[in-house]
């Protein structure tokens, strides 16, 4: 954690939009929203936004959810402290409430309208609107201080993507001190960023309003329709009346970064060929995320089981959760969750198995993600870029992926 945040001297809370369908992510979202879905071996991808604000020192947290949130509220209780030493550290978890009406959220500032009660009880100085569907490392504490040096009113997190890149993000455009001129929706022509004309700011989705200003923009009847977007309907309309700043990611100094690693990483892994890549980021020798630094952990489960046992085999680049019992399998360039059983004989290749999957003597897998309690029979054969059988969901990207399985008693 790092010092002197502004979060200490201005009253600061974070609200977490963690209602995502993840409808690409299917069939990994077939029975959980997408902020739900395990990553790495042992986090769920809402653990990287959570710990950015924890280790930022904000520890006013709520968390809208929304679509299939049992998995993400069972997990949220089980591994994250919801409650600390004062009434200003909590994680609260917040459903739909209706409070506006029969519907659910429709566009991320519909969902923090929706729920304006909650932050005048609070009365922050700074609302922090996140999204959880992203994998990244992120000093909110920077942006903070960068809001406050602007004399923002609204401050918006960008990344510089290439101008090939940029006609599939929503571009902010900057005058040279950083304040936002346009926001447009994937153009077809769009400008690079001052002072470099190879690159285009994105917008990441992650916001700091100045409350009051946030509680008029959302009570005013010029932002009265239904359907209520920050990106889309928000952001373009206040432009010109209000100070609004681009913060650019790229200039975030995380603590503990390693030479090696790809400097302001972030991820959209909103695609299963997006998630499988940034899963794979975390392995090698001098891996693009490299999750093994003390001074900004990622923060997830707690696992009561024993450790891993390797009892014969072959193991190479992979990372092997807890309880794992790996049985003269060969192991390459994959990562098993937490209670796997690798039997003998066995081949895993480029793949991910979650928690709790059993594979079974002599079967081969490549290029595979099986979720969660599934058993592998002995001598199957999956691979991603060729039928493995009905109840494979084969992705166009090469990957064989199988569905949650059914374990009666865990949740997840």
């Amino acid at each position: 954690m790092t010092e002197n945040h502004p979060a200490q001297t201005r009253r600061v809370l974070a609200i977490i939009l963690a209602g995502g369908k993840g409808e690409r992510l299917h069939p990994l979202t077939r029975d959980r929203s997408k902020p739900a879905v395990p990553f790495g071996g042992k986090y769920r991808i809402i653990d990287f936004a959570l710990s950015n604000f924890v280790n930022s020192g904000i520890q006013s947290i709520y968390v809208l959810v929304q679509y299939l949130s049992q998995s993400l509220i069972e997990h949220l209780r089980a591994n994250w402290r919801m409650a600390g030493l004062t009434r200003e550290q909590f994680i609260a978890v917040v459903p739909p409430q209706m409070r506006l009406g029969s519907n659910w959220y429709r566009g991320t500032a519909d969902a923090v309208r929706q729920n304006m009660n909650i932050i005048q009880e609070f009365d922050p100085d700074v609302i922090a609107v996140f999204g959880a569907d992203h994998v990244y490392r992120m000093d909110v504490g920077q942006m903070l201080r960068y809001h406050q040096d602007k004399g923002a009113r609204v401050t918006l997190a960008t990344l510089p993507v290439t101008l090939s890149e940029a006609s599939s993000f929503g571009i902010v455009e900057t005058d040279a001190q950083g304040r936002v001129t346009s926001f447009l929706e994937k153009p077809k022509n769009p400008k690079p960023m001052p002072g470099n004309p190879a690159m285009a700011l994105s917008s990441m989705g992650n916001y700091l309003f100045d409350a009051k200003t946030l509680m008029e923009i959302l009570a005013s009847p010029e932002f009265s329709e239904p359907e209520l977007d920050f990106g889309k309907s928000v952001l373009p309309r206040i432009l010109e009346r209000l100070p609004v700043y681009a913060y650019d990611f790229s200039t975030n100094v995380l603590p503990g970064l390693k030479p090696y690693e790809e400097r302001a990483y972030w991820r959209d892994v909103g695609t299963l060929a997006a998630y499988y890549r940034s899963n794979m980021d975390t392995l090698g020798e001098t891996p693009r995320l490299d999750l093994d630094n003390h001074r900004w952990s990622i923060h997830s489960v707690r696992y009561d089981g024993p450790p891993a046992r390797v009892l014969g085999g072959e193991l190479s680049n992979s990372a092997v959760g807890e309880g794992c019992v790996v049985r003269g399998a060969r192991l390459r360039n994959s990562i098993l969750g937490r209670g796997v059983t690798i039997e003998e004989g066995a081949v895993v290749e480029d793949s991910i198995i979650m928690d709790f999957c059993t594979v079974g003597r002599g079967a081969r897998l490549k290029r595979a993600v099986i979720d969660r309690f599934n058993q592998i029979p002995d001598g199957e054969i999956v691979d991603g870029g060729a039928d493995s059988g009905p109840r494979y969901f084969h992705d166009p990207s090469g990957l064989a992926i199988l569905p949650r399985g059914r374990d009666v008693g865990r949740k997840g």
